[in-house]
């Protein structure tokens, strides 16, 4: 499919070897936003629907997306340039290792590469986009550490595993506020978990904890998930 029809936008994706899925939509979807988010980032934009997503939910911030990937970004850029939020999104193509602003963001987050323990697929597109092989989660850290405002947010979606790492790597400078575990459906177990993070220091708590099911059978989807994304999808 090269081309995805959401509600307020359309996205191109020919030329991204990650195509829409649901863990974009799903971050997209949930993150919290505040009233006083004014700068979002977006590491790794791919096709740039997240965010799209993020300009459609906070009609009050500047988007910026990045992506290594070239091509990447060019389409996220076309996808945003069709779009109505054109003027508040900007793409830029670099190694958030490297992007340098005199900015600040509230928000960043990331669908990020995460496969860094598993055999790299021979497309070397699939291997940029899910592969901690430019962005490992040291990488990560350091650039939201440098990049977030001192009340800035970090959010991602991971799997189990890769969740439960991320966080001990967190430890010491990002304290997790906010969990949802994903299971596809009842009975599949944990598939997807979304994370969201503070600086570590904030008043957080006990992270907010709770279970997010997709199907309850095959195409006969919950009410909490067509809740959540009935904004996005045309189905909902």
């Amino acid at each position: 499919m090269t081309m995805f029809r959401f509600k307020q936008f359309t996205i191109e994706q020919d030329r991204c070897a990650m195509k829409v899925g649901t863990d974009g939509v799903l971050l997209g979807a949930w993150v919290s936003l505040r009233p006083s988010d004014c700068r979002l980032l977006d590491v790794g934009t791919g096709t740039g629907v997240i965010a799209l997503m993020l300009a459609q939910r906070a009609p009050q911030a500047e988007v910026t997306a990045i992506d290594i990937d070239e091509a990447c970004a060019v389409q996220a850029r076309g996808n945003a340039d069709r779009s109505a939020w054109r003027a508040r999104i900007t793409v830029c193509c670099a190694p958030v290792q490297d992007y340098r602003t005199g900015l600040s963001f509230d928000l960043l987050v990331s669908n990020p590469p995460y496969y860094d323990r598993s055999l790299l697929p021979p497309d070397a597109g699939r291997t940029t986009a899910r592969h901690a092989v430019s962005l490992d989660s040291a990488g990560l850290l350091a650039a939201a550490d440098r990049l977030l405002a001192p009340e800035g947010r970090m959010a991602l979606v991971l799997p189990p595993p890769e969740a439960e790492r991320f966080r001990a790597q967190a430890a010491g400078r990002f304290a997790l506020q906010r969990r949802t575990d994903v299971w596809t459906t009842p009975r599949s177990g944990v598939r997807r978990c979304l994370l969201e993070f503070v600086r570590d220091g904030m008043p957080v708590g006990e992270p907010a904890a709770d279970r997010l099911v997709i199907e309850e059978a095959p195409n006969h989807f919950t009410e909490e998930y067509k809740l959540l994304t009935r904004d996005f999808y045309l189905k909902f």
